[in-house]
Formats: C-alpha cells, structure tokens, sequence
C-alpha cells in the first residue's frame, strides 16, 4: 500500500469537512453542523493565510488529512507550524499513513526554515499521544486555556 500525499484542493472540501465531524464525534462526542464545517474548510482554500490542508490517497480514494496553521514567534524570530485536525479513515489506522503524512509535514517545514511543528492531543488520548512520541515529538509543558467571545 502506497500512500500518495498532496495538497488538498477545494474538490477534497467535503471529505475534509466529513473527517473533522467524524472525528469531533469519535473524540470529543461532540456533533459538529455540516453546513458550519464545511464553509470553514473552504474558507482556507480561500485565504492561504490561515493555512492549508494536505491529503493522503490510496488507491484514489482520500483516506487521511491534516491540516497546517502557522504562528510567528518573536521569541525565535521564527514561524511555528500547527498540526490540526488530524484524521486517518478508522478502517486505515495501523498503516503508518499519518506517520509518512508527519514525514511529509517536517520535510516541508525544514524547507520552509519553519523552527518548530506542534500539535495538541486531547488529555485521554493515548494511542494518538504513544504515535505522536514515536515520531519524537516531545509533550510541552504548557497548559491551553481558551475563552468563547
């Protein structure tokens, strides 16, 4: 099996959007609106300054995605990227995919002279957090806080 990545296109917009309420469902029990998701997975491929999805393909049929934000540090002089949204097809997982979709990620960074990539991982999520320090990632120790406006 041969994972093909590329970057995603507004025709992936839709699986996109159904990956992130599948995942919003496994994860977090929570039921996202379709219509909500989908307008703001289209919104970044219309404003590249919010970042950009890539896909993985199997056989022509798109089985992973993730999409990458940026942060500036002024500490570092520097651009962090985000990995968000992570989702591999359940009848997928166990194949590597998001470990070659990782690979992809840092190779690009590297050649965008991007410091540091990160990600964030619900607290109970254990196998995502076992893959993630396989691939030497190293948990921070930052708390997040956020506040609904």
């Amino acid at each position: 099996m041969s994972l093909s990545i590329r970057h995603a296109e507004k025709r992936d917009a839709e699986q996109i959007a159904q990956f992130q309420i599948d995942m919003a469902l496994e994860t977090e029990d929570k039921i996202l609106d379709p219509q909500t998701v989908l307008t703001a997975v289209r919104s970044v491929f219309d404003d590249s300054g919010k970042g950009f999805y890539l896909i993985g393909e199997l056989d022509g049929r798109v089985v992973c995605s993730l999409m990458i934000t940026y942060e500036w540090s002024d500490w570092r002089n520097s651009n962090l990227w985000w990995i968000q949204s992570v989702f591999v097809a359940t009848d997928q997982r166990g194949n590597g995919f998001f470990k070659s979709m990782f690979n992809r990620v840092v190779e690009m960074a590297k050649e965008k002279d991007v410091m540091f990539v990160r990600l964030y991982v619900e607290t109970e999520n254990d196998r995502a957090q076992k893959v993630y320090e396989s691939l030497g990632m190293k948990r921070m120790p930052y708390y997040m806080y956020d506040i609904k406006i």
